[in-house]
């Protein structure tokens, strides 16, 4: 029987269990794939603390790559040994072998490896969305991405780049500034050391950006608000500092007309066709060598709870890939 990481209550890293389970046939309409790689994302940090509730017992994890083994009736798409990958869900990539439905796989192109798909999909695809649907960046515009040299900062640091941006990115160190200046940053903010608002503001000639990444939550919210231009919006995708404090709607108009969005991949790629032309974009700046994907940290899957470990104490940069 396969194994599978499972966990029958919230808290620490420690209530991460390595189990075996039953993966029973795919049901109409599902897949069931044998995964090579999965990924780690913060938000599976969220899971496990209950700061988004699941259902327990429950699996984990919402990114992986692999090979399909078998599929349900009526699937048309996908055949034994199609080479897949998914994010966005359902929870339960922490797995060797799952069954999902089909119409969440994506078909991976021949240049793209499992350690490089399991590290893209998901931040790629939030990636995608971000740019591309929430804020459409264009040529010129001045962007604040914090994290830049995490996960999802490398590669949208990378694309907003490409796109035509100015990209301004928040670092904690000198060498994550070093990671993210090598990904497309333009100027590096160490914000332990700087008001990054203020410099945002002296970068942009006191104009601001016109839109601000932000993944970090409570921490950055209120300077976030503070390096926006007028009329400039606020993308709040992420609480790696905690949750973002209930606050007065009229610090948005008082601030310059701001537009603030809590977004989600969930609700970016809920059609099947969303879904397909994000995966397209996230393939083809990849494939053409705009975005690099980089594997800076794998763990094996049964010893996840260190990956969290390290995670939650921020030293992963780049990607982490899960080795099953």
């Amino acid at each position: 029987m396969p194994f599978a990481i499972r966990m029958h209550r919230t808290g620490g890293p420690e209530v991460l269990s390595w189990e075996e389970v039953e993966v029973a046939d795919p049901a109409p309409g599902e897949v069931r794939v044998r995964h090579a790689a999965v990924g780690l994302n913060y938000i599976d940090v969220y899971h496990r603390t209950g700061l988004y509730p699941l259902p327990l017992p429950s699996g984990l994890g919402l990114e992986a790559a692999g090979v399909v083994e078998a599929v349900g009736s009526a699937v048309s798409e996908f055949h034994p040994g199609d080479r897949v990958a998914y994010a966005g869900g359902p929870v339960g990539a922490y797995s060797q072998v799952r069954c999902l439905p089909a119409d969440r796989l994506l078909k991976l192109p021949p240049a793209i490896d499992f350690q490089t798909a399991a590290a893209m999909m998901l931040q790629g695809l939030t990636s995608a969305y971000l740019l591309r649907r929430t804020c459409h960046v264009q040529t010129g515009d001045a962007v604040l991405i914090h994290a830049a040299a995490g996960g999802v900062g490398l590669i949208a640091c990378q694309w907003a780049r490409a796109l035509g941006a100015t990209v301004i990115g928040t670092v904690s160190n000198e060498a994550k500034a070093a990671l993210a200046m090598a990904h497309g940053c333009d100027h590096v903010i160490d914000y332990t050391r700087e008001d990054f608002a203020r410099r945002v503001r002296e970068i942009t000639g006191g104009a601001g950006v016109r839109v601000v990444y932000d993944g970090v939550g409570k921490d950055t919210f209120a300077g976030s608000l503070d390096s926006l231009q007028t009329c400039g919006m606020l993308v709040s995708f992420g609480n790696a500092s905690g949750p973002v404090p209930p606050f007065d709607p009229l610090l948005l108009s008082q601030k310059g007309s701001l537009f603030l969005t809590r977004p989600t991949l969930m609700h970016y790629t809920a059609k099947r066709s969303d879904l397909l032309a994000l995966g397209t974009e996230l393939f083809d700046v990849v494939g053409a060598g705009k975005v690099r994907i980089e594997v800076h940290q794998t763990y094996p899957l049964a010893e996840v709870a260190g990956a969290h470990r390290d995670l939650e104490a921020r030293k992963h940069t780049g990607s982490t890939v899960l080795l099953p």
